[in-house]
């Protein structure tokens, strides 16, 4: 039983399983439900995905990682930095939105899944401490940032094009926004955030978010929020418009045909190196770059001409011949115009000069596909994979990091014992499960585990009746949502968000080490700056952090000690004590390696040459609780220097696998049974009388306390 039990962790749930915990688990599982669809659609988005693969997302993965995890209360879905890093990790492969975009996500999460299972099957959990804590709040609370600005263009009601940095996407938006914000998008997000921050303040068990969008999907629908028409090109009485309609799509439509003849001289590059063919395979490398500097050139023109189509502001005039659209400027309007204000819906894909959508209206979450997806194993590319291979190795583990996270502090409180490697296999299947349903990476919210946890929730079976809340919304209510406006999801993600804001996390660091609230600040800039290139500023922290490890690990604390007011021996330096002249006790705190060892040889000289009277050397060993060849071989010459200077050495603290490796390399023959000591004060009791014969010392501040008067 107890193997079927390790395997399917689930069949622990049912032990004294009555009705009463059914109860509890089917109304949390369907509380969590009700913040997850709103939540996953936005958070979708946010991947720069449809809405509804927020719901994809949510069907199947929290089932599985609540069956296969350790933890019973841990909600798993789309959260916000694992969708920020799933948009920063294929933007530079395709559109956000595009076929291949979607198919791109939908791999990661089988690319994560399967490192997550590979390292919670291998036991290899504790590789997520590469992570340190002040990294993770430096990373966690530039992403805060970069979600919650992310939605301002939602907002705003405004469009702009991506910018290689995030802050000059921002730029971009207020400039927008200066130009033209819809009022009305506005107004819905901030009714929204009212709504929820009202409702939380009210009752916390109030599912504000979901009332949020209910209300104002029911707002959109009954004023009319989006407000879209088409139009041929005949209509825009615009002539510099409809000259930036056919310089767009001949930009556009330029980009395929010159990549396709890239591609095709990559193919000729490989084999041309192939054969060793230096100079023909150079010309190649030319022409490959010539065509990817016309790509650049055209890709830069198509938004120029996107960004002007997009500024235009027009009105619309309709008679009985139809309708015709002219342009507002400096506020003034054509004659016999409506109110509205219309533009141009201009995308990543050339218009149509007969089918042109133009927006008089806000932006809603439309059409969503009715029913579950196709179940399918994601196409495997292993040039993609290769590619999202790093980010997949930070994603997944981020999400753990996260995850665990969570999980220990509900199991804290429910007294749950927590196995970090199942949590790994549970977060891993998910995500394998996910990607064959159409997900892309999901992992344990904070939010929803809490309601989760508030709301009753006795086992995983929560999580399964929340999948099963998500398979009723997919079958029968997705038409439900067509009117949701786009800035209330974007109040969704905002709101959610706040939370990850944490600045005491920095001052904590700090205080803690100074050098630890410096990586917390550095790997904070370095988020914000390299944005949307999320990878570059965690790795920096961890490279950071590393540093900062080898560093101590290289000049570890090496202390002399004395007797303090306590009666106990202490570092010198530190609590200002007066040093014995003819016993030096030298404390060595931390492994005895190859990187370190000439650094404890190096402080024993100093204390030689500045001790003229000094007898006797006692290493403290309580703190070196590792030995490698090169500390051994370092230990074995240093007391070779110290006898042939007329002292002699001791060793006190010895730990018990320090001593196997003395033994074994006969060590301790040579430095002496009688010179190897159990604890501090034995090895005082057996070298104080000797070392202090024909002493002029008054009182041994080894034996008394004596303050350093210098």
């Amino acid at each position: 039983m107890k193997i079927m039990v390790k395997i399917f962790p689930f069949l622990d749930w049912f032990h004294n399983y009555d009705l009463n915990d059914l109860k509890a688990d089917a109304i949390s599982g369907l509380t969590v439900a009700l913040v997850l669809i709103p939540q996953s659609m936005a958070y979708a988005q946010l991947a720069g995905l449809p809405a509804y693969y927020g719901l994809y997302a949510s069907f199947l993965p929290p089932m599985v990682a609540a069956l296969f995890g350790s933890s019973r209360q841990l909600a798993t879905g789309p959260v916000a930095v694992v969708s920020l890093m799933t948009a920063a990790s294929l933007e530079p492969l395709a559109s956000a939105g595009s076929e291949g975009y979607i198919a791109y996500a939908i791999l990661l999460a089988l690319i994560v899944g399967v490192f997550q299972l590979s390292l919670g099957v291998l036991r290899l959990g504790l590789v997520v401490n590469f992570l340190s804590h002040p990294v993770v709040n430096g990373f966690t609370n530039a992403a805060a940032i970069i979600i919650a600005s992310s939605q301002l263009s939602k907002l705003f009601g405004v469009h702009v094009d991506k910018a290689e940095h995030h802050l000059e996407t921002i730029a971009r938006v207020i400039r927008a926004a200066f130009h033209y914000t819809h009022w009305p998008s506005l107004a819905m997000g901030a009714a929204a955030f009212g709504i929820m921050y009202g409702l939380k303040r009210l009752n916390p068990r109030i599912p504000n978010v979901l009332i949020a969008v209910a209300l104002t999907t029911i707002v959109s629908w009954a004023i009319g929020f989006e407000h879209n028409t088409v139009a041929t090109v005949d209509q825009i009485k615009v002539p510099e418009a409809v000259e930036a309609i056919y310089k767009f799509n001949e930009a556009l439509e330029k980009i395929p045909l010159l990549a396709r003849e890239r591609t095709e001289l990559s193919r000729q590059l490989d084999r041309f190196r192939s054969r060793h063919d230096v100079i023909n395979a150079l010309e190649t490398q030319n022409k490959i770059n010539i065509i990817t500097i016309k790509i650049a050139e055209q890709k830069e023109l198509a938004h120029e001409y996107r960004k002007a189509l997009r500024s235009m502001l027009l009105c619309r005039v309709t008679t009985d011949d139809g309708q015709a659209f002219h342009l507002i400027q400096d506020g003034r309007r054509h004659a016999n115009c409506d109110e509205r204000i219309w533009r141009f819906k201009v995308k990543n894909k050339p218009l149509d000069p007969m089918n042109l959508t133009m927006v008089g209206g806000g932006d809603v979450v439309g059409v969503i596909p009715k029913g579950l997806p196709a179940m399918s194993v994601p196409k495997i590319n292993f040039r993609i994979i290769f590619h999202l291979l790093p980010y997949a190795a930070i994603i997944s583990l981020l999400g753990f990091m996260e995850a665990i996270s969570i999980a220990k502090a509900m199991a804290a409180k429910t007294g749950q014992r927590l196995d970090p490697n199942q949590e790994l296999i549970g977060q891993g299947l998910a995500n394998i499960a996910g990607s064959m349903g159409k997900s892309y990476p999901t992992s344990g919210s904070f939010s929803r585990s809490a309601v989760n946890l508030a709301a009753g929730a006795v086992t995983g079976l929560s999580s399964v009746f929340t999948s099963l809340a998500v398979v009723i919304v997919l079958m029968f209510f997705t038409p439900l949502l067509y009117h949701l406006p786009q800035a209330v999801l974007a109040a969704v993600i905002m709101m959610a968000v706040i939370g990850l804001i944490n600045v005491t996390g920095f001052i904590h660091a700090w205080r803690a080490k100074w050098y630890d609230g410096a990586i917390s600040i550095i790997t904070f800039v370095a988020t914000l700056g390299f944005a949307p290139h999320l990878d570059r500023g965690i790795m920096i922290g961890v490279v950071l952090s590393l540093l900062v490890f080898l560093y101590k690990s290289m000049r570890p604390t090496v202390a002399t000690l004395a007797r303090s007011p306590d009666k106990a021996l202490r570092c010198v330096q530190t609590h200002g004590l007066k040093e014995c002249d003819h016993i030096a006790m030298v404390r060595f705190d931390g492994p005895l390696f190859f990187a370190n060892a000439s650094y404890l040889e190096d402080k024993i000289m100093d204390i030689m040459r500045q001790k003229k009277h000094l007898r006797h050397i006692i290493i403290v060993s309580n703190g070196i609780n590792d030995i490698d060849a090169s500390g051994e071989e370092v230990l074995s010459l240093l007391i070779d220097r110290i006898r042939s200077a007329g002292i002699d050495v001791s060793l006190s603290g010895v730990n018990e696998s320090v001593m196997e490796v003395l033994q074994r390399t006969h060590l301790v023959a040579k430095i002496g049974e009688d010179h190897i000591f159990p604890t501090m004060e034995s090895a005082i009791n057996a070298t104080h009388e000797k070392a202090h014969v024909n002493s002029r010392e008054k009182s041994c501040p080894l034996l008394t306390v004596c303050r350093d008067t210098q």
